[in-house]
């Protein structure tokens, strides 16, 4: 009875534990992003790069999500910007001001350019050193994490795709991917 009892106190640790660490985790990648938003208002040359995201926000957001710069690495984001006029089939040339605004921001911000939380680190480092992904959805982290969805929640018609981030994680505008803030349409919460 005795081993059982210290059995049950261990396992009951064990998951007390896992739940405490992924509390951690979400403090900490909030923290982190708190952090970020903080440095950039208030040290002069991170403003500057701030001014580079709002172009970069409103260049290629007004198309698509903002994708956060940590998700690839430099080498990515250059040959993306070095194929805008065939960007995924569509042209999306910009002015070489504009260009040279967002490619500095791209490159100075990405997964291997700067410290990154771990989530954004695991996928940029997943990346082989020899390759330059154009997609998110073709780093191998990117597809170690949603391989267990059902093609059903992502070809529904509220997500369509994986690139459509802020379908499922509600926080991904502000780049908090953690499980909690994950809400699949016509699901609920995830959860693996």
């Amino acid at each position: 009875m005795k081993k059982y009892l210290i059995m049950a106190a261990g396992a009951a640790a064990l998951i007390t534990g896992v739940a405490l660490f992924a509390d951690d985790d979400e403090r900490y990648e909030r923290r982190v992003y708190e952090h970020s938003k903080t440095y950039m208002q208030t040290n002069p040359q991170k403003r500057a790069l701030n001014e580079f995201e709002t172009t970069y926000q409103k260049e290629c957001g007004s198309c698509h999500m903002a994708y956060q710069p940590e998700f690839l690495p430099k080498r990515s984001w250059s040959k993306m910007m070095d194929t805008l006029d065939n960007h995924f089939e569509v042209d999306a040339t910009l002015s070489p001001n504009d260009h040279k605004t967002i490619l500095a921001y791209l490159t100075s911000n990405a997964g291997d350019s700067k410290y990154t939380t771990k989530h954004f680190s695991r996928m940029s480092n997943s990346v082989p050193r020899d390759e330059a992904p154009l997609r998110i959805s073709e780093t191998p982290y990117f597809m170690k994490e949603h391989k267990g969805i059902p093609k059903r929640f992502i070809e529904q018609k509220e997500v369509k795709s994986l690139a459509n981030c802020s379908a499922c994680h509600t926080t991904a505008e502000k780049g908090i991917y953690s499980e909690r803030a994950i809400n699949i349409p016509n699901y609920g919460r995830w959860d693996d």
